[in-house]
């Protein structure tokens, strides 16, 4: 490790959107701060790839819509376009099955989401109940009970067996979004937006710069990376509860709060761009959406920016996830064609181009779409995280008060962070100047 040793107001640990939004708080604020990322590039789960020369694709977060009013401010502030996601056409369900009934299979797996938010999440009668201890006792029909778990699992990125049933209600309902939620993306990647924020924080701004400790006391924090130390007042900790819980802490963290940053887990979730010569799907009538009962968390969506990019976006997600990854490439992409060609057609095969992203929790990676918990008792750790152990705080889209696990959670999670650390910094300083 390198000795240099630099001094902050704050340091700000993850340069995702949380992070970001925080740094862009204190700066309006005329605080000083250092954000420090260990990735080579800031956005967190907010990334693009270039699939050939000027086609750059979000191979992370990459949906927005009306109803998120914070990343829609920011998308109209630096005149992103918007592309409206094709959705003219019809929808196609897999196994397939008649149009009737794929209609009434997709209004039974809502009611059974809508009946699950009626409940409340501190109702004892779901204490210890997972969502899908919940899900067997419902009287619904099999088609839709299939579809419920495909569309739960394809969101949240993990086997309902894992997630406790308040939990999701209580997630669920911070989602309040009526327009929906795919309904636009945009031309020039949501990173890039991710990019213009860090190009308007400038040099404080250090990228692979991982910490790996954070020393902490009543006379402020030190943060510890490969390139040195950084001291400074407080530190707020960017990241998803999981990436947080890796960091070392000295002296450790309460009890408590340890306890409630590892009561997550990171979802499970492969994203697929794959590109065609034409759109072929929209010259049958179909929107290009097909999302599959027998292979939960598997949905297709069309993501053309215009008529020279035909696309299709593909998620696998939670178990799925998993077990499509232990194919191996060319086992993937041969399942994977032969889905397709099964609910669109044999045109489906003939893509001309490829680009695949996994998504997985694993040791200096981060899962998508967020972090969820799945300690069936960790009803504080929201509250506890958010608490935190001042000059070491907290923040993530997953602590979220709206849309957790979404760009738009991230952005409103980081503000309300940096409000509350100003908010204490400008008391210290008071209470300093006093002599109290």
């Amino acid at each position: 490790m390198s000795d240099k040793s630099e001094t902050t107001e704050i340091v700000i640990v993850g340069a995702g959107f949380t992070g970001l939004s925080a740094a862009l708080e204190l700066k309006k604020a005329g605080i000083g701060f250092l954000l420090l990322e260990a990735r080579g590039r800031v956005g967190g789960r907010v990334e693009a790839l270039e699939t050939g020369p000027g086609e750059p694709i979000d191979s992370g977060g990459q949906f927005l819509c009306q109803d998120m009013p914070e990343l829609m401010a920011l998308v109209r502030a630096r005149g992103k376009t918007l592309v409206e996601t094709h959705v003219d056409g019809a929808f196609v369900a897999q196994p397939a099955m008649p149009g009737l009934a794929a209609e009434r299979t997709y209004l039974g797996s809502m009611a059974i989401r809508d009946r699950m938010n009626g409940i409340e999440p501190g109702d004892p009668a779901i204490a210890g109940l997972t969502v899908a201890a919940w899900l067997e006792r419902q009287d619904d029909a099999g088609e839709a009970k299939a579809a419920f778990r495909s569309m739960i699992e394809g969101l949240w990125c993990l086997a309902l067996e894992k997630v406790p049933l308040w939990y999701l209600i209580g997630n669920d309902r911070r989602i309040t979004n009526e327009a929906p939620e795919l309904q636009y993306f945009l031309a020039e990647t949501i990173h890039s937006l991710a990019e213009d924020l860090a190009g308007d924080l400038g040099d404080p701004v250090r990228l692979g710069t991982p910490v790996t400790r954070i020393e902490h006391g009543l006379g402020g924090i030190r943060a510890v990376t490969e390139k040195g130390t950084v001291e400074a007042r407080a530190v707020l900790v960017a990241a998803s509860p999981v990436m947080a819980s890796r960091i070392a802490f000295s002296p450790p963290l309460p009890d408590a709060l340890v306890a409630a940053l590892g009561a997550w887990q990171g979802g499970t979730v492969i994203k697929i761009v794959v590109r065609y010569s034409r759109a072929f799907w929209r010259d049958k009538g179909l929107s290009g959406m097909v999302m599959w009962r027998d292979v939960p968390g598997l949905f297709v969506c069309d993501t053309s920016k215009d008529d020279k990019h035909p696309a299709l976006v593909v998620f696998i997600g939670g178990p799925s996830a998993m077990e499509w990854r232990s194919y191996g490439q060319e086992g993937l992409r041969s399942r994977l064609a032969t889905r397709l060609v099964e609910a669109l057609g044999p045109e489906a095969a003939n893509w001309t181009g490829f680009a695949i992203r996994y998504w997985f929790n694993d040791t200096g990676s981060v899962g998508g779409y967020s972090d969820l918990i799945v300690d069936m008792k960790a009803t504080n750790a929201e509250r506890t995280i958010l608490v935190g152990a001042p000059p070491v705080y907290f923040a993530s889209s997953e602590l979220s008060p709206s849309f957790p696990g979404y760009i738009e959670g991230a952005i409103v999670a980081g503000r309300i962070a940096a409000r509350k650390i100003i908010a204490d910094v400008q008391s210290a300083i008071a209470t300093s100047a006093s002599g109290s």
